[in-house]
Protein backbone atom coordinates (compact mmCIF):
# COMPACT_ATOMS: atom_id res chain seq x y z
CA UNK A 1 0.00 0.00 0.00
CA UNK A 2 1.97 3.12 -1.21
CA UNK A 3 1.30 6.47 0.89
CA UNK A 4 2.44 9.79 0.59
CA UNK A 5 3.24 10.06 4.43
CA UNK A 6 5.94 8.96 6.20
CA UNK A 7 7.32 9.49 9.67
CA UNK A 8 10.28 11.04 11.30
CA UNK A 9 11.95 11.99 14.84
CA UNK A 10 14.67 14.56 15.32
CA UNK A 11 16.14 12.79 18.00
CA UNK A 12 17.76 13.76 20.95
CA UNK A 13 21.12 14.67 19.78
CA UNK A 14 20.52 17.08 17.21
CA UNK A 15 17.55 18.47 19.80
CA UNK A 16 20.52 18.99 22.21
CA UNK A 17 22.74 20.62 19.48
CA UNK A 18 20.27 23.38 18.35
CA UNK A 19 19.41 21.86 15.01
CA UNK A 20 15.86 21.19 15.41
CA UNK A 21 14.62 24.52 13.31
CA UNK A 22 17.48 24.03 10.56
CA UNK A 23 16.55 20.26 10.11
CA UNK A 24 12.82 21.12 9.90
CA UNK A 25 13.58 23.93 7.57
CA UNK A 26 15.10 21.47 5.36
CA UNK A 27 12.35 19.32 5.53
CA UNK A 28 10.01 21.81 4.61
CA UNK A 29 12.30 23.57 1.94
CA UNK A 30 12.15 19.98 0.10
CA UNK A 31 8.62 20.01 -0.15
CA UNK A 32 7.43 17.85 3.02
CA UNK A 33 4.52 18.99 4.76
CA UNK A 34 4.32 18.40 8.11
CA UNK A 35 0.51 16.88 8.79
CA UNK A 36 1.58 16.49 12.48
CA UNK A 37 3.88 18.27 14.90
CA UNK A 38 5.13 16.99 18.37
CA UNK A 39 7.80 18.52 20.61
CA UNK A 40 7.88 15.13 23.47
CA UNK A 41 10.00 12.95 25.22
CA UNK A 42 10.25 9.47 25.51
CA UNK A 43 10.66 7.64 28.75
CA UNK A 44 12.74 4.49 28.89
CA UNK A 45 9.51 2.39 28.34
CA UNK A 46 8.34 4.25 25.46
CA UNK A 47 11.00 4.53 23.66
CA UNK A 48 11.61 0.56 24.59
CA UNK A 49 8.11 -0.21 22.96
CA UNK A 50 9.02 1.99 19.89
CA UNK A 51 12.20 -0.06 18.78
CA UNK A 52 10.69 -3.35 19.86
CA UNK A 53 11.37 -5.03 16.47
CA UNK A 54 15.37 -4.79 17.66
CA UNK A 55 15.30 -6.15 21.00
CA UNK A 56 17.30 -8.91 20.44
CA UNK A 57 19.98 -7.02 18.86
CA UNK A 58 23.15 -6.07 20.89
CA UNK A 59 22.40 -2.17 20.37
CA UNK A 60 18.83 -2.27 21.50
CA UNK A 61 20.01 -1.22 25.00
CA UNK A 62 21.97 1.23 24.27
CA UNK A 63 19.32 2.78 21.90
CA UNK A 64 16.58 3.06 24.03
CA UNK A 65 19.09 5.38 26.90
CA UNK A 66 19.82 6.82 24.01
CA UNK A 67 16.38 8.00 22.54
CA UNK A 68 15.22 8.82 26.23
CA UNK A 69 18.14 10.99 26.99
CA UNK A 70 16.31 14.25 25.67
CA UNK A 71 13.46 15.48 24.35
CA UNK A 72 12.88 14.53 20.89
CA UNK A 73 10.71 16.41 17.92
CA UNK A 74 7.86 13.75 16.04
CA UNK A 75 6.13 14.32 13.06
CA UNK A 76 4.58 12.71 10.03
CA UNK A 77 4.93 14.43 6.69
CA UNK A 78 3.65 14.42 3.59
CA UNK A 79 4.77 14.57 -0.08
CA UNK A 80 4.32 12.21 -2.67
CA UNK A 81 6.75 8.90 -2.52
CA UNK A 82 7.11 10.51 1.12
CA UNK A 83 9.11 7.29 2.54
CA UNK A 84 11.56 7.29 -0.69
CA UNK A 85 12.28 10.94 -0.79
CA UNK A 86 12.44 11.18 2.91
CA UNK A 87 15.28 8.63 2.83
CA UNK A 88 17.00 10.02 0.17
CA UNK A 89 16.85 13.68 1.84
CA UNK A 90 18.18 12.47 5.24
CA UNK A 91 20.88 10.11 3.72
CA UNK A 92 22.82 7.47 5.08
CA UNK A 93 22.88 6.14 8.32
CA UNK A 94 26.69 7.03 8.93
CA UNK A 95 26.52 10.65 8.62
CA UNK A 96 30.28 9.89 6.96
CA UNK A 97 28.72 7.91 4.39
CA UNK A 98 25.70 10.46 3.78
CA UNK A 99 25.92 12.29 0.31
CA UNK A 100 26.85 16.16 0.56
CA UNK A 101 23.97 17.98 1.58
CA UNK A 102 21.71 15.42 3.35
CA UNK A 103 19.89 15.68 6.87
CA UNK A 104 22.05 13.48 8.67
CA UNK A 105 25.49 14.99 6.58
CA UNK A 106 24.63 17.98 7.83
CA UNK A 107 23.64 17.34 11.93
CA UNK A 108 24.50 14.07 12.78
CA UNK A 109 28.05 13.22 14.45
CA UNK A 110 27.69 8.88 14.01
CA UNK A 111 26.04 6.55 13.02
CA UNK A 112 24.03 6.19 17.41
CA UNK A 113 23.73 9.99 17.10
CA UNK A 114 22.47 10.28 13.26
CA UNK A 115 20.27 13.18 13.97
CA UNK A 116 16.50 11.82 12.22
CA UNK A 117 14.64 8.70 12.22
CA UNK A 118 12.98 7.98 8.91
CA UNK A 119 10.46 5.34 8.10
CA UNK A 120 11.77 2.45 6.09
CA UNK A 121 8.19 1.49 4.56
CA UNK A 122 5.11 2.68 4.03
CA UNK A 123 3.82 0.28 6.28
CA UNK A 124 6.08 1.23 9.33
CA UNK A 125 5.19 5.10 8.52
CA UNK A 126 1.83 4.29 9.29
CA UNK A 127 2.57 2.17 12.48
CA UNK A 128 5.33 5.00 14.02
CA UNK A 129 2.89 7.55 13.39
CA UNK A 130 0.36 5.94 15.23
CA UNK A 131 2.50 5.37 18.06
CA UNK A 132 2.40 9.34 18.38
CA UNK A 133 -0.21 10.80 16.81
CA UNK A 134 -4.32 10.37 17.56
CA UNK A 135 -6.06 10.86 14.16
CA UNK A 136 -7.37 14.52 16.00
CA UNK A 137 -3.50 15.22 15.98
CA UNK A 138 -3.36 15.14 11.86
CA UNK A 139 -4.48 17.64 9.44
Amino acid sequence: MKTNRTFTMIKPDAVANGHMGAILDQIIKNGFTPVALKYTYLTPELAGKFYEVHKERPFYADLVKFMSSGPIVAAILEKENAVAEFRTLIGATDPSKAEAGTIRQLFAKSIEANAVHGSDSDENAEIEGNFFFSAFERF
